[in-house]
Parts: C-alpha cells; structure tokens; sequence
C-alpha cells in the first residue's frame, strides 16, 4: 500500500492512504499518525489495506484529489535516522579524487546518526543561511523500520523493513572535512532531509524491489537539466546488512528511518551523480578547469524515481533554495 501524510497544522500530520496512481486519498481509520501506524502494525494493517483496495476500485466514498491535499514528509518527524554510505562507487570515487584508501565490501558500512526530529516536506522552499556553506543535495532511497532487535542477522533484518522511501540528505560540505577530521561525527554538516511524501510497502514495488535494494534508477534534476539518473541496484550493501550494521549494540525502535547514502554507480561520467560533491570529484580527476558550482539560491532541485512503466514511485521531491 502507499501511505502519506497530511500536513493538517499538527506536528506529525494526519495519515493518508493513497491510491496506487497517486491521484486519490482518503484519511486512515485505523490510526492518526504514519509513527501511531507503524507502532500497532498488526492491528492496523487490515484496515489501511481495505482502504487502499476500497480506494483503488473507485469505492472510496470519502476520497478527494491527492492535489487537495498539502503534503508533508511521508514521515515529517521520527525518534531516530541513520544514513549510510552504501554504494561503494561513490566512496571509490571520492577516494581517488581526495586521496584516502578506498573501501571494499568487506569493510564495515559507514553509518551516522543523522537529524530526526525534523523531515522537511517534499515541495516549497529550502532555507540556508549561506551559500558560503557550500549547499549540496543527496539522492538516496530509505527504508522505515519496525522494532528491530539487537544482533539481528541481515536475512532477518529484512524483515523489520515496513515502508520504503525517498529523501534528499541535504549537505553543507563546508563542515564536512573539518567535522571527519575531529573524528566525532557530524554536526553542522548535516542540516534536516527532505522527504518524499509517499512511502510504500515494499510489496510496491514490485521487481524493484530486489535483495533488500531498490532497483530503480532515482533521476535528479537541477534548474529542470538533467544532473544524474543513477541506478539504486547498484548498491553494495543491501538494507538488511545495513540494519544489521545499526543493530549490532542495540535495538532500533519502530520509525526508525535508514538511508542508502547518495546513489552511485561505478558509470558516473556516463550516468550522472547524486550529488555535486561526487560530480566535482570525477572534475577533479578529469583535471576539469570549471568544477561545477555548489547550489546559489533561487536553484530548485528535483528527484523522482519511476517504475518500469514510468510510473512515480515516492512522488517528486522537489524543492528552491532560499535565503534563511
């Protein structure tokens, strides 16, 4: 089924459930809000997927427009998000651009412990204090965790992944260096995400849905050219390990969200980046006179995944910078 929330003037919204099109939505009976869902999944489940069946025949007398609607974040607030590096090409490219030791599969997946209380909403307005702050955005996919038990194995990590999504892991990479430097994590670097406004089931998804990865190219446009359409197959750490990963000292509570990091592939010059900082490194080694410019404000920066019919999977994220 797919899921959305409505930004009713509370700070978690209201709970939609949304017709497989993405045209139609009818308010949740069964719970308030995506977190009051996920928290008594069992229960409620038969009655979002009535809805949703109901919803998807036409049957749904209570229906409007989802254009009626004012979207926020699938999940506008959440009691943890971890993000993750998990395609290696885009570690691999940095690498040879920055001069550290690239990563193999036999390493531990990077991870941090990103903002969470705060998930923008996918359309409008993104505020900065300064261009000087080099902004940058991240395409990635993300999962929504049901509670997830400490020492969980990847198979069975699989298995705690209630909802799919998309988000944009905004990036100031002025703070990035000096913040790895001092070795204690991410600060300033890392202001809140954008969220797409639908989350799915990974029943969905359908055959992109594959090996705990989302197999579909996720396309990123900047000022309406095409920067990247890279492919999220290929992604060298599927969710589960990365759960697994997150797991392996303590549990992960229900609504627990979990990027991918920025998707890669090893063809970046050919297939675009998921963000400037990768484009600029592959400058770098190209010994490019222009590097590409950082973000100024009035840009707008769009992402969106289809499926294999071209159908929008998540919706649009798609968003202007502004001045703070």
């Amino acid at each position: 089924m797919k899921l959305a929330t409505h930004a009713d003037g509370a700070k978690d919204g209201a709970l939609l459930v949304v017709s497989k099109d993405l045209t139609h939505a009818v308010r949740a009976n069964a719970a308030l809000t995506l977190q009051d869902a996920l928290d008594q999944w069992g229960d409620v489940a038969p009655e979002l997927e009535r809805q949703y069946s109901e919803l998807n025949r036409g049957a749904a007398r209570s229906a409007s427009a989802l254009s009626d609607f004012t979207l926020a974040a699938a999940m506008p607030r959440s009691y943890q998000f971890l993000d993750a590096s998990a395609f290696l090409a885009h570690n691999h490219i940095l690498a040879d651009a920055w001069g550290f030791e690239r990563r193999t599969e036999d390493d531990a997946p990077l991870m941090y412990q990103g903002l969470s209380d705060t998930f923008l909403p996918p359309s409008g307005e993104v505020a900065f204090r300064s261009i000087d702050d080099e902004i940058d955005f991240e395409a990635e996919f993300a999962v929504v965790l049901d509670e997830t038990p400490l020492g969980v194995r990847p198979d069975a990590a699989r298995a705690h992944i209630r909802l799919i999504t998309m988000i944009n892991d905004w990036s100031l990479r002025r703070f990035g260096p000096i913040e790895m430097q001092g070795g204690f994590g991410f600060l300033h670097a890392k202001p809140p995400c954008s969220m797409a406004a639908i989350a799915v089931t990974p029943d969905e998804l359908g055959a992109a849905w594959r090996d705990a990865k989302v197999c579909a190219r996720l396309h990123i446009r900047r000022n309406g050219e095409p920067f990247g359409h890279p492919d999220g197959a290929a992604m060298s750490y599927d969710f589960g390990r990365l759960i697994a990963h997150a797991a392996i000292t303590r549990d992960l509570c229900t609504g627990t969200i979990l990027g991918s990091g920025t998707v890669s592939n090893v063809d970046a010059a050919s297939v675009g980046s998921g963000c400037i900082a990768e484009r600029r490194a592959l400058e770098g080694l190209s010994k490019s006179p222009q590097p590409t410019p950082y973000l100024q404000f009035g840009e707008r920066v769009r992402l969106e995944a289809f499926d294999a019919n071209g159908r929008s999977l998540f919706g649009a994220i798609d968003q202007v910078v502004v001045r703070r």
